[in-house]
């Protein structure tokens, strides 16, 4: 049953969606007569540049691809046609189909609007800094990703070494995730950034090192190997995003780790974590650490089975 917190969280929600439908619809003039300064509406336009990425459509091709009204539609193909914009043909082996495809009007009419769509974006885009237009950009992809009747292909992945902002996020998610999946208090956030600060103040390149998994420029995974004696290292921080489990990043983040710490000369890689983070203690036990501690303990605001788990290498 919902709440009145969960009311107001879901109306929050709907307004934040609409507050930037208008700041974007205006901002690129979607609300003019014309669209780009055209004597085309968005409708029309949208018509235009789908009829343009292929030599011919039907109606009702065109009709699923932009999900728009056939009445609709109805009219502005036949307006196209008036103005000669469009050519309706019969169809060789179906006489009730319509082949529908751009005069060489129709593409002359087209180009001089895509030329200034790019532009326009082109302009929106030099505005900002360059880290920022990644930002963007990846941004609206998880936008179209979330909001997308189809199944979201797979995205390929990188794995790198850390950056500056990179702590911040590694600190953040942690502090949202476990609050989320395990009910964990802000004093295990606090926890997280007096690791993470330590990792920077102290870092040794040559035995330490942090890796950061990232898909389509933004990250979604991290672990972290730190010195704990000369011969044995700790594996510390690892994280994948809900949305990128599954994939193997997690498999993946454990198996750079290991390596990492071999060629660094550890004999033993120590582990510490919960009794309850199972996907974690999957990906251990299948790169063959085992179990060496357990013991029961109150932290972060939960009762908890701690677990230490080694691997020697």
């Amino acid at each position: 049953m919902a709440t009145v917190a969960d009311n107001q969280d879901i109306e929050q929600r709907i307004e934040a969606v609409r507050s930037f439908n208008r700041f974007y619809t205006r901002r690129i003039g979607v609300l003019q007569d014309g669209y780009l300064h055209s004597e085309f509406s968005l409708a029309e336009v949208r018509v235009l540049y789908e009829l343009a990425q292929r030599e011919r459509s039907t109606a009702r091709e065109l009709g699923q691809a932009l999900d728009i009204d056939a009445g609709y539609l109805s009219r502005i193909v036949h307006g196209f046609v008036r103005r000669g914009l469009l050519d309706r043909t019969a169809s060789d082996h179906d006489g009730r189909t319509r082949w529908l495809c751009l005069t060489p009007a129709g593409r002359a009419a087209f180009e001089p609007l895509q030329d200034s769509a790019r532009r326009q974006i082109g302009a929106l885009l030099e505005a900002l800094p360059e880290t920022a237009q990644a930002q963007l950009v990846a941004a609206l992809g998880q936008v179209e990703s979330l909001l997308s009747e189809r199944p979201p292909a797979a995205q390929p992945y990188v794995v790198r070494t850390h950056r500056s902002g990179d702590m911040g996020w590694v600190v953040q998610r942690h502090g949202v995730l476990y609050a989320q999946e395990y009910g964990f208090d802000e004093h295990f956030e606090a926890l997280v950034a007096s690791i993470v600060a330590k990792f920077i103040e102290h870092e040794d390149p040559s035995r330490e090192r942090c890796w950061i998994a990232e898909r389509g420029g933004v990250p979604v995974g991290c672990v972290f190997l730190v010195k704990a004696s000369r011969k044995v290292g700790k594996l510390r921080l690892f994280l994948v995003e809900p949305d990128a489990r599954g994939l193997g990043i997690g498999t993946r983040l454990v198996d750079d780790l290991l390596a990492f710490a071999r060629a660094a000369g550890y004999r033993k890689v120590r582990l510490w974590t919960q009794s309850n983070l199972l996907a974690a203690r999957h990906v251990y036990a299948r790169a063959g650490f085992e179990k060496v501690d357990e013991e029961p303990h109150r932290s972060f605001a939960q009762d908890l089975v701690a677990e230490t788990w080694e691997l020697r290498l």
